[in-house]
């Protein structure tokens, strides 16, 4: 089975974030990046299809250079080839980014593309979807557990108040979500495995964007707490606060 996974590479959910003097962009100088969380599941899934069902993994990333980082990271969990799509930077138009990526998918021929549902760092959660309408496939996003046989795929996803059951056949694009499964820690050979494999570059051909960012702003401070008592005396003024204040009775 031919297989892709999607990656992105997004900042650690531990760095502090710092703006840049515009507020058009994160200031990168200082951030530690990692492999976008959710395209960890992605790629564990990828790798579990190519062991039961054979076939191959490879990784396609866009970006800076800096994103090799995170591609041998899915080389180390088990994929076995990688396409860097080389640009400046990733974006902020999610369908400028769904476009080179489907030139390559398209061009790759491949029975099943996984991606996390989301990117962690601006949360459009689109990209599985624009996928499938740019490569006229099936695409099933926040998927918590998937079924292969032959073509047919089932797929079991989240949704508000329950989960959905859907039937499609191949090829199709995954969107992974927490709890498909639990992605592997790369083992020291796989970490040396992945150091050896030369990862292929091409120059990514963007569209004009037509979303642009036009600044952002830091979340507003968190108030300071209050402490009524230390004993069931406050109770009752704990109580008219929530109602009160928090509003939250």
């Amino acid at each position: 089975m031919n297989i892709a996974v999607c990656i992105k590479q997004t900042p650690d959910t531990e760095a502090r974030i710092k703006l840049t003097e515009d507020r058009r962009r994160v200031d990168e100088s200082d951030i530690n990046f990692i492999l976008n969380p959710y395209d960890e599941f992605a790629v564990e899934e990828a790798v579990k299809v190519k062991e039961n069902n054979g076939g191959e993994v490879t990784v396609i990333s866009l970006g800076p250079d800096r994103v090799t980082s995170a591609m041998r990271t899915a080389l180390a969990m088990g994929a076995d080839k990688a396409i860097h799509l080389k640009t400046d930077r990733h974006p902020d138009d999610p369908l400028v980014t769904a476009k080179a990526l489907a030139e390559v998918l398209r061009a790759g021929n491949y029975d099943l593309i996984f991606l996390g549902k989301q990117a962690i760092d601006d949360d459009h959660n689109q990209m599985p979807s624009l996928l499938g309408s740019l490569l006229d496939m099936p695409a099933a996003t926040v998927v918590i557990k998937l079924e292969i046989d032959g073509d047919r795929v089932v797929a079991e996803r989240e949704v508000d108040g329950g989960h959905e059951v859907l039937e499609f056949n191949l090829p199709a694009i995954i969107g992974a979500q927490r709890g498909l499964n639990e992605p592997r820690y790369p083992s020291l050979k796989g970490i040396m495995r992945a150091k050896k494999i030369q990862i292929e570059e091409r120059s990514a051909a963007l569209e004009a964007e037509q979303l642009q960012v036009e600044s952002y702003d830091y979340p507003p401070p968190k108030e300071a707490g209050k402490i009524v008592g230390d004993s069931a005396d406050a109770v009752p003024e704990l109580l008219r606060l929530l109602r009160e204040e928090a509003k939250v009775l």
